[in-house]
This record gives structure tokens, sequence and C-alpha cells, in this order.
């Protein structure tokens, strides 16, 4: 998977905070207003509408909520519209910096489709927690293609290894984390409900 540098990444946390400030005006919501339904403090909501900080995927996820999308849907928005056939070198990656967690979007979200494929990576000792999922009953199919992640849903820990797959509806909080001494890449296929 190719790495992003600065300037990409920068480019792409400008063009987030811009289109999570257009959702935020289509509602007619104040900061404050985003901050009690998502439970983020108004001034990181400030920050990431501005571009000063990138949003971790937690941030995100919340904001998903809030919005009724995917994180996937909402990367597509700041994103060109994805062809039919997308090359792996014309696949769009976003990078959680703070958390060293990257998505690759092999399969974005497009119109008339229901499902999307993502290839997550997770740095050794990342781990990643949704208080939420983006939309709730969401579908999620979990492959790992290399290393070993802890998916934790439901209340429940599932330990993936090489070639394992967990499939689940997501309704609550869930955990990602990478259980190995090497970096997991793992495929998530996401049906919308």
């Amino acid at each position: 998977m190719k790495q992003l540098d600065e300037a990409t990444l920068d480019a792409v946390d400008a063009r987030l905070g811009a289109r999570l400030a257009e959702l935020r005006a289509e509602r007619g919501w104040s900061l404050g207003e985003l901050a009690e339904r998502s439970g983020v403090s108004k001034s990181t909501l400030s920050r990431a509408e501005r571009a000063e900080i990138s949003p971790t995927a937690s941030l995100l996820n919340r904001l998903c909520n809030v919005y009724g999308r995917t994180m996937s849907q909402l990367l597509s928005e700041v994103e060109s519209e994805p062809a039919l056939l997308l090359r792996a070198a014309e696949q769009p990656v976003w990078q959680d910096r703070a958390s060293g967690f990257v998505r690759r979007s092999v399969s974005p979200p497009h119109a008339g489709l229901r499902g999307e494929l993502v290839e997550g990576r997770l740095a050794v000792g990342a781990d990643l927690a949704y208080d939420r999922p983006p939309v709730p009953g969401l579908e999620q199919h979990i492959w790992v293609l290399e290393g070993a992640l802890d998916v934790t849903a439901h209340e429940v820990t599932h330990h993936l290894e090489t070639g394992d797959c967990l499939r689940l509806r997501v309704w609550g909080p869930t955990r990602f984390r990478c259980a190995g001494d090497v970096d997991v890449r793992y495929v998530l296929a996401v049906v919308m409900p």
C-alpha cells in the first residue's frame, strides 16, 4: 500500500474539513449543537473543520454517526467520483496518523450500490475504538489477509488470524486491535442496511 506524503495528507484534511463544515451548515447547526450530538468538543470540531488537526478515525466515526453515513461515504465526498474500474494506484488512501491506522478504499461507495470494500492496516500496537457504528445495523465482513486482529463487538472479542473472516451487524461499540508482533492487514466489506 502506498504511503501518502505530507502535502497530500494536508490537502485531504483541508477538503475533509471543508466538507465537515458544509454538512453542519446544511443542517443549520452551531458548533455547540454538533458537539452535543456527537460528544466531541466544540474546539476539536472547529479545529477539524479548519483543517488545523487531522481528524482521527474515532472522531470521524462519531461525526459519521451524527450525519448518517459511513466513513467511506464521507471520505468519498472529498475525493473525485470513483470510476467503475479503480486501478490499485488510483484507490484513495487515508491515514489516521494518531493511531497508526491506514485505510485504502478499494471499492469506494458508488451511487446505486450498497456495498464497498476497504483495505485496513493497523501497525503493531494500534488500537482503534469506536463508541458507535456510523450507521446502526451496518453489515461488516472482516477478512484478515496478514497478521492477527482482535475485533470486539457486542461485548465479545474475536481473535482472527490470517485467512479468518468475521461477519456481523454493528449496533454498538467496536474495537479493532493489532493482536500480533507484525502489522495486520485486512479487508473490510461493508454493506449498508
